[in-house]
C-alpha cells in the first residue's frame, strides 16, 4: 500500500478560526500517529509560532512555514543527505523564499508607486497584531518574527491604484496570496512548491506515497492543487470558499469547520471512525 502523507493548513483548518484550538481533531490526529502516517503542517505562520504547537501536537514530521518560505526537517528524519539544506541544532532547513527585509522594502515601494495605503506586520506593534488576530500579545510577538513572508492589509486604495500596486509587484517577480485575515507578500515560493519538494523526499524514502491536503482558503490553493486528495474545510458559517471550489471543482468538501471538519475528513480518508 502507498504511504499516506497528510499536509495541512493551520488557521481555520486544523486550528479553530477564532480561538486557535485543535482538540476537536485529536482523535483523528492520534489515529494518524498510531499508524505512523506523517502529518506535515503547511502554514503562513512563522517558525517561532509553529514550533511550540508542533511539540504540543506531538509531531515529529517536517513542517512548512511562511507560505512555503522554508521547510523544516528534523535532523536525521530522512535516511539520506539533504545537500541543499542548512542545518541547525534541531532541523535541516530548505530555504525557498526571499529575505524578509527585501519584501518589506518592496511592499513600501509598491504602495508609494501605486498610491495606495498599506500596513504590513513590520509596521504594526505586537498589540495591533494581537487585536487583529485575536491573539495574546506574546503570541503576536512570535507572529511578527518573520523571515520569508509579509502579511499586510490594504487600508485605502481605488481599484485603479490597487491594480497599479499589484502590477508593480508582479513585474518584479513577487507574489501574494489571500489568507483568512491578511494578504501575504512573498517571493517566488508558495505552499505548493514546498509541498512538492517535501513530497519528492517522501517518494525517495517510500516505494509509493498518497498525499492528502487540507485547507480552507485561497492561500491554500497552491498546495491543494498538487496533492493527490485535496480537502476543503468549511468556514465557521458552514460555507466553503468559492474561489477554491471554482479552481478545484473535484475537491472533497468537509462539512465541519476548523478541527471538526479536519477530523471528519481524516475519518473518511482512513475509512473508519476514530
Amino acid at each position: 500500500m502507498a504511504q499516506l502523507i497528510v499536509f495541512t493548513d493551520l488557521d481555520g483548518t486544523l486550528l479553530d478560526h477564532n480561538n486557535y484550538r485543535w482538540e476537536a481533531a485529536r482523535p483523528a490526529l492520534e489515529q494518524l500517529q498510531a499508524r505512523r502516517m506523517p502529518v506535515v503542517l503547511c502554514t503562513s505562520k512563522t517558525r517561532a509560532e509553529v514550533l511550540p504547537l508542533w511539540e504540543e501536537l506531538g509531531l515529529r514530521d517536517p513542517f512548512v512555514v511562511e507560505n512555503g518560505g522554508a521547510v523544516y526537517i528534523p535532523r536525521n528524519y530522512f535516511p539520506f543527505p539533504l545537500p541543499k539544506a542548512r542545518s541547525d541544532a534541531q532541523f535541516q532547513v530548505l530555504e525557498l523564499g526571499e529575505p524578509y527585509q527585501k519584501l518589506v522594502r518592496a511592499l513600501d515601494e509598491a504602495a508609494k508607486t501605486g498610491g495606495v495605503q498599506v500596513r504590513g506586520f513590520s509596521r504594526m506593534t505586537d498589540k495591533e497584531v494581537a487585536k487583529l488576530c485575536n491573539l495574546k500579545v506574546a503570541a503576536a510577538r512570535l507572529a511578527r518574527r518573520r523571515e520569508f513572508d509579509e502579511p499586510f492589509v490594504i487600508e485605502k486604495a481605488t481599484p485603479q491604484r490597487k491594480e497599479r500596486f499589484f502590477n508593480w509587484l508582479r513585474e518584479r517577480g513577487l507574489r501574494w496570496r489571500e489568507g483568512g485575515r491578511f494578504l501575504h507578500l512573498m517571493g517566488g515560493n508558495d505552499k505548493g512548491a514546498a509541498v512538492e519538494q517535501a513530497s519528492d523526499l517522501y517518494r525517495k524514502m517510500y516505494t509509493a506515497i498518497r498525499t492528502v491536503g487540507l485547507g480552507d482558503s485561497p492561500n491554500d490553493l497552491d498546495f491543494l492543487a498538487v496533492v493527490d486528495e485535496p480537502v476543503l474545510v468549511a468556514k465557521p458559517d458552514g460555507s466553503h470558499d468559492a474561489e477554491v471550489r471554482s479552481k478545484l471543482p473535484q475537491i472533497r468538501l468537509a462539512k465541519g469547520a476548523g478541527p471538526e471538519g479536519w477530523k471528519e475528513a481524516i475519518e473518511e480518508i482512513l475509512g473508519c471512525q476514530v
